[in-house]
């Protein structure tokens, strides 16, 4: 039996809390395929936890608006400043005050001027409609209680043309998760879902162009991201031009 959303919400923030204040490793499966390059803020670095490379993934480009949801430490949102250039911005989105105000605080330490970090829910993102060039987010989906808000949100604040990148885990086969243990929520396991649920949840928000890959091929074909049912995707999908 799956726990109440607000039970789930409670101890993922809790979880994420105890992270963003103590600086250390994640240590669940999460972390397991997100390689830092040395040239993102310590402090972000400290409380990294992805299963992919969205940033990679989205062929961000300068000028253009990113969201990044479940943005954490601002690790992915550094990352994406880079390449939208000064005449781009990144907006961090996440469920965690102290998240939010760890990074905040490391854009205002290394002079970030075109990154800024928001307090919301991912089902609920504090972003206008239609603003944006891409959504990003990495291993964080799978913490949502409601997935399908998540990606209709995400459809909402897109241009018409824009893209949506995501590096999550899901299940495979006929292998279930225990939905109901808290713990492993907040580790990225018992909020995976099927990969077909997963990609259908993205086609029935609007999303046309839907591409999966494989995370890590080489390292997966003896492990995954946290076990031999449990896989590492990334998804890219596009909002149809002509859509409000």
């Amino acid at each position: 039996m799956m726990p109440n959303e607000d039970a789930i919400r409670r101890t993922v923030r809790d979880h994420y809390k105890q992270l963003a204040q103590t600086g250390s490793e994640c240590g669940s499966c999460c972390s397991a395929n997100t390689t830092p390059s040395g040239e993102e803020p310590l402090e972000a670095r400290q409380v990294c936890a992805g299963c992919g490379s969205p940033v990679e993934a989205a062929g961000i480009k300068q000028g253009e608006v990113v969201v990044d949801l479940g943005s954490g430490g601002g690790f992915d949102a550094f990352r994406a400043s880079k390449l939208v250039g000064e005449s781009g911005q990144v907006i961090g989105v996440d469920a965690t005050p102290e998240m939010v105000w760890r990074a905040r605080e490391t854009a205002k330490k290394y002079q970030f001027s075109n990154v800024e970090f928001r307090l919301g829910e991912i089902e609920h993102v504090p972003v206008d409609s239609a603003l944006v060039d891409a959504v990003i987010s990495n291993c964080v989906v799978n913490l949502a209680p409601d997935k399908g808000a998540v990606f209709r949100e995400s459809f909402r604040i897109l241009k018409p043309g824009g893209r949506l990148v995501i590096s999550d885990v899901v299940t495979e086969g006929a292998h279930k998760v225990d939905h109901s243990d808290l713990n492993a929520w907040a580790e990225c396991i018992a909020g995976a879902i099927p990969k077909d649920e997963y990609i259908d949840l993205i086609k029935k928000a609007g999303f046309v162009e839907v591409q999966v890959k494989r995370n890590n091929i080489e390292q997966e074909e003896t492990q995954s991201c946290c076990s031999s049912e449990i896989d590492s995707l990334t998804i890219t999908a596009a909002k149809p031009k002509g859509t409000s």
